[in-house]
C-alpha cells in the first residue's frame, strides 16, 4: 500500500529549523482558528486534525528526531530505514488515540517501522508527559465585563476511556468573571486541558473572553464610546441632556457653541482597570433637525436666519 509523505512543517507553517517555542506558537494559533467549536468550514475538522498529527511529532523533540530522520531518506522507502537502526524507541502519544492519525504516522511510529514492542507499542510505558493546554472561547455581555459575574457554562470534551479511545464527554464548569475583563482576556482552569500521559498531571483549559456586542456601546481599550442627539438651541445655548451609562443615566453638561461631531469625556464611566480606577466614557454629539417643522417653529427658524449673520460656508 503506497503511503504518502506528511509534511508536518509545512502543516504548521513553520521551517525545519523552527525552535520548540515558535512550534508550539504555531500550533495554538493555528488549533485556535481550525478548532470545529469555532470554525464552522466543511474541511475544519480534518485540518484541525492535520494540525493536531503535525504538533503530536514536531512537539515532541525525539518523535520530530525520528521524523526529520525520515524526511532525509524518504526516497529509500519505509524499510530501507526500519532495518538500519535497529533500535526499539517507545513513544507516548498525547492526542486522544493515534489510530485517529494518518497511514503515514502509524507506519512511522507503530506497525511497519516498529520502535517499540509488545503492548508498549503507544507509549504505556513510556515518558512521563504533561497534558496539553487547551483553549475554548466564553461569550459574555458588556455588563457581565464590566460589573463581573459568575457563568455556568457547558463544554462538550474528547477523552479517552481506559482503553485509549476518544469518547465525547459533556463537562460543567462555574468561571467567575472578573470585573474589567477585556477582549481576548483569558481565564485558567487548573488542570482541566488534556490528559498527561506516564501519570504526569493534566493540561490546562483557558478560556478566552468575547465580549458581545451591546446596542448602546463600543469598547475602545477600557473607554468606552456611545452616542447623543441633540436640538440645535440645545447646540446653541447649551443644556444638560441625560445620557446612559452602563452603571444607569447621567446628566451630561453640553456646552454652549457645541458642534456636531464633537466628542465630550466623561471621567470615570469607563471599564474598570481596577477596583479603583475605571476608564471614560466618550460621548460623540449629533444635532438634529426637527422634521416636519411645525408652523411656528418654521415662523421661528426664518427669523433667526433674517436677524444672524452668521455663515456656516465662512
Amino acid at each position: 500500500m503506497s503511503v504518502t509523505f506528511q509534511d508536518y512543517y509545512k502543516t504548521l507553517g513553520v521551517d525545519k529549523d523552527a525552535s520548540q517555542e515558535t512550534i508550539q506558537r504555531a500550533y495554538r494559533k493555528l488549533a485556535r482558528k481550525y478548532h470545529p467549536d469555532i470554525n464552522k468550514a466543511h474541511d475544519a475538522e480534518e485540518k484541525f486534525k492535520q494540525i493536531n498529527e503535525a504538533y503530536e511529532v514536531l512537539g515532541d523533540p525525539e518523535k520530530r528526531t525520528k521524523y526529520d530522520q525520515v524526511g532525509s531518506s524518504w526516497n529509500s522507502g519505509f524499510e530501507s530505514y526500519g532495518s538500519a537502526g535497529g533500535e526499539n524507541v517507545h513513544f507516548s502519544f498525547n492526542s486522544a488515540d493515534p489510530g485517529q492519525f494518518s497511514d503515514f504516522f502509524q507506519n512511522l511510529f507503530g506497525g511497519r517501522w516498529n520502535f517499540g514492542e509488545g503492548n508498549d507499542r503507544w507509549g504505556s510505558g513510556g515518558q512521563r508527559r504533561r497534558g496539553r493546554d487547551q483553549e475554548a472561547r466564553i461569550d459574555i455581555s458588556l455588563s457581565e465585563a464590566y460589573h463581573g459575574a459568575r457563568k455556568s457554562i457547558e463544554m462538550e470534551r474528547i477523552e479517552t476511556d481506559a482503553d485509549g479511545r476518544p469518547q465525547k464527554a459533556g463537562k460543567s464548569y462555574e468561571v467567575t468573571i472578573p470585573p474589567g475583563m477585556t477582549e481576548g482576556s483569558l481565564i485558567r482552569i487548573s488542570e482541566q486541558g488534556g490528559r498527561g500521559s506516564g501519570g504526569a498531571e493534566a493540561g490546562d483549559l483557558y478560556l478566552r473572553i468575547h465580549i458581545l456586542p451591546d446596542p448602546r456601546f463600543t469598547i475602545n481599550g477600557h473607554d468606552l464610546a456611545t452616542s447623543i442627539d441633540i436640538a440645535p438651541w440645545e447646540a446653541a445655548l447649551g443644556a444638560k441632556v441625560p445620557v446612559a451609562t452602563v452603571d444607569g443615566r447621567i446628566n451630561l453638561n453640553i456646552p454652549a457653541g457645541t458642534q456636531s461631531g464633537l466628542t465630550l469625556r466623561v471621567r470615570g464611566k469607563g471599564m474598570p482597570v481596577s477596583s479603583a480606577i475605571h476608564g471614560d466614557l466618550l460621548v460623540t454629539v449629533r444635532i438634529v433637525v426637527p422634521k416636519p417643522l411645525s408652523t411656528r417653529e418654521r415662523q421661528l427658524f426664518e427669523e433667526l436666519a433674517r436677524e444672524s449673520r452668521f455663515d456656516a460656508r465662512k
